[in-house]
């Protein structure tokens, strides 16, 4: 996810098999709730019919995957 890379993100992101997308973000708290903003609307081509954000310990990831 570029956006997170942009923002100084760390984390990763993931298809589920169902169809949802589950994520783990960390960082600056505002740069965290930018990536949280855009992917509650998703790019053009996404449809999001809901977004939960749970806040869990930092795991002191490095980087932004997509796995």
């Amino acid at each position: 996810m570029e956006r997170a890379r942009l923002a100084g993100v760390n984390g990763w992101v993931r298809n589920l098999r169902d169809g949802r997308v589950e994520a783990v973000f960390e960082g600056e708290p505002d740069a965290v709730q930018g990536v949280i903003g855009f992917c509650s609307q998703g790019p053009q081509w996404a449809h999001v019919d809901a977004l939960e954000v749970i806040e869990e310990p930092l795991e002191g990831l490095e980087g932004f995957e997509i796995r």
